[in-house]
């Protein structure tokens, strides 16, 4: 079965930097475009970032030029380098992995960013 594993949250102060990580196993991560969103306390899950299996990324506009998706195949994994940290990117990231020909969403259960001095 799919499993989709995040990892790298945690506390950092206004204009830090976070990194954080997600695994993917039980499947072919190459045939897998993957993203990562984000739901700050209180409000909807928003996409943060993509990148197909081909390397393509799109960023949200209120993370453009400061965050980073990009992907190791050869990990299975995906990364989300975050920097110039605000407090409103605060809240739980959450991965999730799309099969590039069924469709089908796997989502990870998420991990805790908080942003505050």
């Amino acid at each position: 079965q799919v499993q989709v594993v995040e990892s790298g949250g945690g506390l950092v102060q206004p204009g830090g930097s976070l990194s954080l990580s997600c695994v993917v196993s039980g499947t072919i991560f190459s045939i897998y475009t993957m993203g990562w969103s984000r739901q700050p306390p209180g409000k909807q899950r928003d996409l943060v970032a993509t990148i197909t299996s081909a390397g393509n990324t799109n960023y949200s506009d209120s993370v453009k030029g400061r965050f980073t998706i990009s992907r190791d195949n050869a990990k299975n994994t995906v990364y989300l380098q975050m920097n110039s940290l605000k407090p409103e990117d605060a809240g739980v990231y959450y991965c999730h992995a799309r099969h590039d020909y069924f469709g089908r969403y796997y989502w990870g259960k998420g991990t805790l960013v908080t942003v505050s001095s």
